[in-house]
């Protein structure tokens, strides 16, 4: 299982990222825009995505991704930590963290 220890790792390794709360819970975000957050009740993560893709992701694991109606007008997913492996959280906060970051610093990452 998946902790809050491994997300705040996982996201924190990422350039310019900082941890911050966000409605009471760590969050994480890259200047200043939010990419991940835990939920209120400890162990689902949401996290930024492009909405295409996030269509595939729950089609593909909808044991590991899901959205509730509260989410399913805005760009993000919902990942539930008991459920997914190490590298593909590693994955998914990347690409979250691409998606908020600003090109310059994305370049950061790809050299």
């Amino acid at each position: 299982m998946v902790g809050i220890e491994v997300v705040r790792e996982l996201s924190l390794a990422l350039p310019g990222t900082e941890e911050t709360t966000s409605y009471g819970t760590p969050g994480f975000m890259v200047r200043r825009k939010l990419f991940a957050r835990l939920r209120e009740e400890g162990d689902v993560l949401v996290v930024k995505v492009d909405r295409d893709e996030r269509a595939a992701l729950i089609d593909s694991e909808p044991d590991v991704y899901f959205v509730t109606p509260h989410y399913e007008n805005y760009g993000f997913v919902l990942v539930r930590l008991n459920a997914v492996e190490e590298n593909e959280l590693r994955e998914i906060l990347t690409e979250s963290w691409r998606l908020a970051a600003p090109k310059r610093l994305t370049a950061e990452l790809d050299n």
